[in-house]
């Protein structure tokens, strides 16, 4: 039985700051400011997300202040500097993130995206809450005792039965000590611990056949 991987429900802000089309430029700075945030939600209705304005949206106002030819790869940033509101200012589509996704899906989007922070929507687009960079990285703070407990309980104990190998954790990196019989176990054992939520390195020190392999 391996464990459940997390998931950006897990990590995620549930409480969400988030504004709507007719907001002003001038507000969605000062919310930003407030909220300590790079990127807002622009929400419809009861609460669909139909945009995103991020600091990206906002700076074309002041690149583009004085006079100055436009290339034609800024045309959409330069339309950007004369804009006052959310509607116009906006990413759209938003680029969004499903509550039930992985944290490595999560990530995986905002490394394609180039963004800092995604609204988690449900199944029909309504804003369920937030999931930044930072957010991604809470499980690196899981305490190395219960990295250890869960290492033996859901990897060790399916693996490696018996109790043949010791588990030592500190700052998140996990050393095995111990015998192992067989080297074909070494691959499978090391991506099995990596895989543990909080993992930042796994080390072998392993007895018998399967040292040469690790």
């Amino acid at each position: 039985m391996s464990a459940a991987p997390y998931t950006v429900s897990d990590v995620m802000t549930h409480t969400a700051v988030a504004i709507g089309r007719e907001a002003s430029y001038k507000e969605i700075v000062e919310i930003m400011h407030q909220w300590k945030v790079s990127a807002v939600p622009v929400l419809e209705g009861e609460g669909r997300v139909v945009g995103v304005v991020s600091e990206a949206d906002l700076l074309p106002k002041e690149e583009f202040r004085r006079e100055q030819p436009v290339l034609p790869d800024q045309l959409e940033e330069a339309s950007k500097a004369g804009a006052v509101l959310a509607a116009d200012l906006m990413s759209s589509p938003a680029v969004t993130v499903r509550p039930g996704a992985t944290l490595a899906e999560a990530a995986r989007i905002m490394a394609r995206k180039r963004v800092k922070r995604l609204p988690v929507v449900d199944d029909i687009g309504m804003l369920e809450g937030v999931v930044s960079r930072s957010d991604l990285l809470k499980v690196f703070l899981r305490p190395d005792e219960e990295l250890a407990e869960e290492v033996r309980g859901l990897v060790l104990d399916e693996l490696v039965p018996g109790g043949t190998l010791e588990v030592a954790v500190r700052d998140g990196v996990v050393t095995l000590r111990g015998p192992l019989p067989g080297r074909a176990l070494v691959p499978l054992l090391a991506r099995a611990v990596g895989a543990v939520e909080g993992v930042v390195d796994v080390r072998l020190e392993l007895d018998g056949a399967a040292a040469a392999a690790a």
